[in-house]
């Protein structure tokens, strides 16, 4: 039971196998290609859920394979796949499922998914979930949205910026992908990194800045 929640953490709370072993090592171990629709209301003023897909990489989701494949059939039957999604949610809740979403630089606030899917195709594991906001966001201000791991464990990346989406959106409204340069993020928030960050990332939340998000500024309200 150790071992399999181990196998999850390692995309999730990132801190189990190879913090251990590596704590100081402030790198990727894990990786994932993301997608993400952001929906709008019915009346399009607002943004009323986030949709994710998380595919992870084949060494990753072979080993979460070996860690659920009790009947060693070398596949997932639904009460397998279902073990999967239930760790991972119970593993990602502490970091806020790894959802990066502000308004005018301020965190907002949102409701845990009540639960994710599992799933493998071409033996590598899928995550998907919709989650929304305690509020409804609306389109006033800047708004971003993205994702990322506060513990540097796990790197989510939109390998193309079609897959971060928004339908609907306001001709009022305009939108970007925004890929933050590491040096130039590091000089920008200079005065905010403490000397922790430096000796270990992993330990803040401000691996925020170097998020692709998808950034949507709208004419306030008023």
């Amino acid at each position: 039971m150790q071992l399999k929640r181990q196998a999850i953490v390692m995309a999730s709370a990132m801190a189990a196998t190879f913090a251990a072993v590596e704590s100081a090592a402030a790198h990727p171990h894990v990786f994932a290609e993301a997608r993400l629709d952001v929906i709008l209301s019915p009346d399009h003023q607002s943004v009323k859920a986030l949709r994710h897909l998380w595919r992870f990489d084949d060494l990753f989701s072979s080993t979460v394979m070996m860690e659920f494949d009790k009947n060693s059939d070398l596949k997932l039957d639904d009460k397998e796949l279902k073990d999967v999604a239930d760790t991972v949610h119970a593993s990602l809740a502490e970091f806020n499922y790894f959802q990066l979403v502000t308004v005018d630089g301020k965190d907002v606030a949102m409701t845990p998914p009540p639960h994710l899917m599992a799933n493998f195709e071409n033996d590598q594991l899928i995550i998907l979930f919709e989650s929304e906001p305690k509020q409804p966001i609306k389109l006033s201000g800047k708004i971003d949205i993205g994702v990322y791991d506060p513990t540097f464990y796990t790197a989510i990346d939109f390998t193309e910026d079609s897959n971060i989406t928004v339908e609907g959106l306001p001709s009022t409204c305009t939108k970007k992908v925004v890929r933050p340069d590491p040096d130039e993020a590091i000089a920008e928030n200079q005065k905010t990194l403490t000397e922790a960050f430096f000796n270990d990332p992993t330990g803040t939340d401000m691996s925020k800045i170097f998020a692709t998000k998808l950034e949507l500024n709208c004419p306030p309200e008023g």
